[in-house]
């Protein structure tokens, strides 16, 4: 079996929730060497338990962790700093279907490959919808608008150019990011402070084989159910569609899936392209024949997706938001 079909099944199986599934392990050491918490105390809507946070392994390879995150009690950004900082700083969201975070396959290995840039990497554990919060379907969107702005409120901390800070999601991650690119205006919470007079949106959006629709047929319907619970209105679930909200000020959006993705169909990221050509705002589309879904960075050079972070580098720097 080639490795990127063994890839793909292994990747569905694991979204699946299929046998098999290794015990509980605690976050590395290295996860707590740097931590913007998102709110100052109790996060917002917080339920009267908060959730335990846990990580499930899913690698037998020491090597190569592959932690799958619950629990999110403190929403938080991991940051991981270049050695030597260029301006440009990234938001990793990582997916997880809104039921966990896959915090290592797109987060800790996406830092990596950005650090080697001199970007400054910010790692978000937004939370989970399902965990008891308040008003669900809009607290993964406040951590994400909260985020941006913490990092642009600390952006002389961390030697970035507030003008130069990108997100990049993965899979429900995706919708996220394309849910903060295309509603960073939108009040998902109440301010609490000084970093709320800034702006969420990001000057580039990456969404990497993304959940796009909520309404559409091609809808991943595990992403949608955890985000609204089962019965939401077709008005709640269009205007919860990356697709549907795209206008003047959306910022240029960067899209990769591959066709034979057997989870979140590339239909996904042709309705948003489509919409971003209707509106006439700035957008790339990389469509692969071949890659599956949850790649990352994971795919040997032998298949055509894994040239994904090149190519996202470079609209970057076409853009002007990432040195050459």
């Amino acid at each position: 079996m080639p490795v990127f079909e063994d890839l793909t099944r292994r990747t569905m199986l694991t979204a699946m929730a299929a046998t098999g599934v290794a015990a509980a392990v605690p976050a590395r050491a290295a996860d707590a060497d740097e931590v913007l918490p998102l709110w100052p105390g109790s996060p917002p809507g917080a339920p009267a338990t908060l959730p335990k946070p846990s990580y499930e392994q899913r690698s037998k390879d020491p090597a190569a962790p592959d932690r799958w995150m619950r629990g999110v009690d403190r929403p938080s950004l991991t940051v991981r700093r270049p050695a030597t900082p260029n301006g440009t700083a990234v938001m990793l969201v990582p997916g997880g279907g809104y039921g966990f975070l896959a915090i290592d396959n797109e987060g800790e290995e996406q830092a990596r490959w950005l650090n080697a840039l001199g970007v400054t990497a910010f790692i978000l554990r937004y939370r989970i919808p399902t965990e008891g919060w308040a008003n669900r379907a809009t607290v993964p969107l406040a951590d994400a608008q909260r985020g941006l702005r913490l990092i642009r409120a600390s952006a002389k901390r961390y030697a970035v150019d507030p003008a130069k800070v990108l997100a990049i999601g993965f899979s429900a991650g995706g919708h996220l990011t394309g849910s903060l690119a295309t509603r960073h205006a939108e009040r998902a919470y109440a301010p609490v402070d000084a970093a709320d007079q800034l702006s969420a949106r990001p000057d580039l959006a990456g969404l990497i084989y993304p959940v796009v629709s909520m309404a559409a047929s091609f809808t991943h319907i595990g992403s949608r159910d955890n985000l609204f619970g089962t019965g939401a209105s077709p008005q709640a679930l269009t205007a919860a569609s990356v697709e549907t909200r795209v206008t003047t000020d959306t910022p240029p959006i960067f899209l990769t899936h591959a066709s034979d993705d057997g989870l979140v169909p590339i239909e996904n990221s042709i309705a948003l392209y489509q919409a971003l050509l209707a509106a006439k705002r700035p957008g790339e589309l990389h469509a692969f024949d071949q890659g599956g879904h949850g790649f990352g960075t994971r795919l040997p050079k032998t298949v055509p997706a894994s040239a994904w972070p090149a190519l996202f580098a470079a609209y970057a720097r076409r853009l002007g938001v990432l040195a050459g």
